[in-house]
């Protein structure tokens, strides 16, 4: 089964598509195998015009895999799997980093349904980068040196107690959930479990700094490659409308959520995949 069934339009050539002419409410096997498809071949797809209540959102999502409950955000009271990005309740200035979802995990997702909920009427866009891409620009001399490194990542980077310890009550939340979640080691070049691709796995929102480094050059190289790996070749700028819908593979890409909007109300919900623990692999799979 290829991605031939579906009316793919892509976005950039780095990363990025919209399929059009499909309710996600009623997809077939063969239909789920092309979405699949396409997912590999473009990392972040968008359908517009979704009428995706929760539970049909969730039964998307396990079309990937098993569902994580992330342990710091709210979700839906009926629907747990479903976690509620809304801007009247949280302070989500942590999305405005540069991320990949949960690398502060062993097991990092492998991926995210997110659905559009409310969307403020300017600003609020959401951009994703290639981790594919931005690896593949780099000089041969410098991928084989990444290829050998690990890099811490902290979940203290994007949920400081200054934002989410502001009561009694969400300090002991944010001291429990640190606890639970100590930094991690990562490969700074992961090998996609699919597609055999390589990618770089780091991000200013949650990797602390490179090992086996001296400070100074493990801080300098970690700069450079956090930026790096959002030039605007290598990600594109998605423009919300209610009801739009995108999926991304956690395992390649980094995002970042735009709050530029001031007081006007975004609500998402977003399913989240469960992953395996991120590797390097010399000899890739098969493209």
């Amino acid at each position: 089964m290829t991605k031939s069934l579906l009316n793919i339009t892509p976005i950039k050539p780095t990363i990025g598509a919209i399929i059009q002419d499909i309710d996600l409410n009623r997809i077939d096997e063969d239909t789920r195998a092309a979405i699949k498809q396409a997912l590999l071949d473009y990392q972040v797809i968008f359908f517009r015009n979704q009428q995706l209540q929760p539970t049909a959102q969730t039964a998307l999502a396990r079309q990937f895999g098993s569902l994580h409950i992330h342990p710091v955000f709210p979700h839906l009271s009926d629907v747990p799997e479903i976690i509620v990005l809304d801007s009247h309740l949280l302070d989500l200035r942590d999305n405005e980093l540069w991320h990949t979802d949960v690398t502060f995990s062993k097991t990092p997702p492998m991926g995210c349904v997110l659905k559009a909920v409310k969307i403020p009427e300017h600003g609020g866009d959401t951009l994703w980068a290639s981790g594919t891409a931005a690896f593949d620009a780099l000089e041969p001399e410098l991928q084989e040196k990444l290829k050998t490194l690990t890099a811490e990542h902290d979940i203290r980077l994007s949920f400081p107690a200054e934002r989410f310890a502001r009561s009694e009550e969400e300090k002991q939340k944010l001291e429990a959930v640190i606890a639970k979640n100590p930094p991690v080691t990562h490969p700074v070049v992961r090998t996609h479990p699919e597609t055999g691709k390589q990618a770089l796995f780091v991000s200013e929102g949650f990797t602390s700094r490179i090992n086996g480094l001296p400070e100074e050059e493990g801080r300098d190289l970690l700069n450079f490659l956090t930026q790096h790996a959002i030039k605007p070749e290598f990600h594109l700028r998605w423009q919300w409308q209610e009801g739009d819908v995108a999926i991304w593979d956690n395992r390649c890409t980094q995002h970042k959520a735009l709050f530029d909007y001031g007081d006007a109300h975004r609500i998402m919900h977003r399913a989240t995949v469960n992953g395996g623990e991120p590797y390097f692999k010399e000899t890739a799979l098969a493209a």
